[in-house]
C-alpha cells in the first residue's frame, strides 16, 4: 500500500467532496466558505492555496457535476449498439439519477440561480454544450434530417424532465421525456 493511499484523500479531494455536498444540498450562495473548510476538515489556507476563492471552489464543484454526469451517461449509453436506443438512452440514464436518494435537480441551474457570475456561467456553460453536442451527434446518427434542430429540442425536453423531476418530486419524468424524445426522433427520421 503506497503512502498516498495510506494518507487518504488530499485536501482538495476533501475541499471538493464537502462542496459538492453541501452546495447541492443547500445552494451555493448560501453555504459559506467556513462551512466547507469545516466539514473538510482543512485549515482555510488549503482552500485559498488550492483554489484561490470560492467562486474557483464553485467552478471546481460544478466541473466535477459534469465529469459525473458525462461518466454515468456514457456509461448508461454503452449498453445499446442501435444509434435509435442509444438517443433514448440518455432520458433512461436521466431517470436513474432522478430516482436516487437526494436528488435537488440540475446543479447548474442552480448554481446559475443563485450564484451568477463568470465561474458560474462558464461551467454552465461547458455542461450545456456537452448535453447539446451529446444529443445533436446522436440525432445525427440516428438519421435526424436536422440533427441540429432535434438537438435543441431534445435538450429542452431533457432540461424539462430535470426541473419536473424535482419541482413535482416525480423521477418518471425521465420516462415521459423519453416519450416525447421517440416521438420527436420519429418524425424527424421520416
Amino acid at each position: 500500500m503506497g503512502a498516498k493511499a495510506a494518507a487518504g484523500p488530499s485536501a482538495r479531494e476533501r475541499l471538493l467532496e464537502a462542496a459538492n455536498e453541501l452546495f447541492y444540498d443547500e445552494g451555493v450562495h448560501t453555504v459559506g466558505i467556513d462551512r466547507v473548510i469545516e466539514r473538510a476538515g482543512v485549515a482555510k489556507a488549503s482552500l485559498y492555496n488550492t483554489f484561490g476563492s470560492k467562486d474557483e471552489l464553485v467552478r471546481a464543484y460544478l466541473e466535477g457535476r459534469h465529469a459525473r454526469v458525462a461518466e454515468r451517461v456514457t456509461r448508461y449509453l454503452e449498453r445499446y449498439s442501435d444509434p435509435r436506443d442509444r438517443l433514448l438512452g440518455v432520458f433512461e440514464a436521466q431517470g436513474e439519477l432522478f430516482a436516487e436518494q437526494g436528488f435537488r435537480g440540475c446543479a447548474f441551474v442552480s448554481a446559475s440561480a443563485e450564484s451568477p457570475g463568470e465561474a458560474v456561467s462558464r461551467a454552465a456553460d461547458d455542461y450545456r454544450g456537452w448535453v447539446r453536442g451529446l444529443l445533436t451527434g446522436l440525432a445525427r446518427e440516428a438519421g435526424a434530417a436536422e440533427p441540429e434542430k432535434l438537438g435543441r429540442q431534445l435538450h429542452m425536453i431533457y432540461d424539462g424532465a430535470s426541473l419536473s423531476a424535482r419541482m413535482d418530486r416525480d423521477p418518471s419524468s425521465a420516462v415521459t421525456a423519453r416519450s416525447a424524445a421517440e416521438t420527436l426522433l420519429d418524425a424527424a427520421c421520416r
